[in-house]
C-alpha cells in the first residue's frame, strides 16, 4: 500500500501561478535561488543528458532585456502594442530564470522528449518557488520565441529554445483561481 503525503498532494491541488504584475520585492538571494534550481533539476531527464541550462536574470538585467526587446521589436516592425507587450515583462520584472532547452544530438532520446524535459523543469522550478513561499509565474511571449532575441538575451545556440521565462518574487496579492478543466471529459479508460 502506497505511503500518502497529504501536505504534498494539497499543495498541488491548490497550486496557482501568481500574475508577474502581483510580484513585489524582495526576491529570493543567489544560495535560495540555487535551492529552487536544485529542485527544479529533479525532473524525469531520460538518458541523463540534462537538456536544458538556467540563465538567471536579476533586476538590472532586466532594463537590459526590456531594451533588447524593444529593439527588436521595431527590427521585426512590430507594432506599439506587440512592442509594448513583449517588453512588458523585463519592465516589470524583478528576478526571472530563462530555462533553455539545450538538446542535445543523440539517437537514443529523440529531441522532443528532451524538450518535454526543459518543461518538466520550468513547472518544476513553480512549484520550487511557490513551496519556499515566493510567488512564481511561466511567462513567454514573442520574445522566448524569437530566435535572435534568444541569442542576444541568454545566449543560445543553434538548436536552444526558451523553454520558458519564470518569474520568482514576493506574491503581494493572493490569486483568485481560475476556472480549471473537467478532468472527467479529458480521460478515456482502457480497460482491456
Amino acid at each position: 500500500m502506497p505511503t500518502p503525503n497529504p501536505e504534498a498532494l494539497a499543495f498541488l491541488m491548490a497550486r496557482r501561478s501568481r500574475p508577474a504584475r502581483t510580484l513585489a520585492l524582495p526576491v529570493p538571494d543567489r544560495a535560495q535561488v540555487m535551492d529552487l534550481l536544485t529542485a527544479a533539476a529533479r525532473v524525469p531527464d531520460h538518458g541523463k543528458l540534462e537538456p536544458w541550462r538556467f540563465v538567471v536574470a536579476g533586476a538590472a538585467a532586466m532594463a537590459r532585456l526590456a531594451a533588447l526587446a524593444q529593439a527588436r521589436a521595431e527590427a521585426l516592425g512590430l507594432d506599439a502594442e506587440a512592442a509594448a507587450k513583449g517588453r512588458s515583462q523585463f519592465d516589470a520584472g524583478l528576478l526571472a530564470v530563462a530555462v533553455i532547452a539545450s538538446p542535445k544530438g543523440t539517437d537514443k532520446v529523440p529531441a522532443s522528449e528532451q524538450h518535454l524535459s526543459a518543461g518538466a523543469v520550468c513547472l518544476g522550478l513553480l512549484n520550487a518557488a511557490e513551496a519556499a513561499g515566493w510567488g512564481a509565474c511561466w511567462l513567454t511571449g514573442w520574445p522566448a520565441h524569437d530566435a535572435e532575441f534568444a541569442a542576444q538575451a541568454f545566449g543560445c545556440q543553434s538548436g536552444e529554445t526558451v523553454a520558458g521565462i519564470i518569474h520568482i518574487a514576493s506574491e503581494t496579492t493572493p490569486p483568485s483561481d481560475r476556472p480549471r478543466p473537467d478532468v472527467g471529459t479529458l480521460v478515456h479508460w482502457l480497460d482491456a
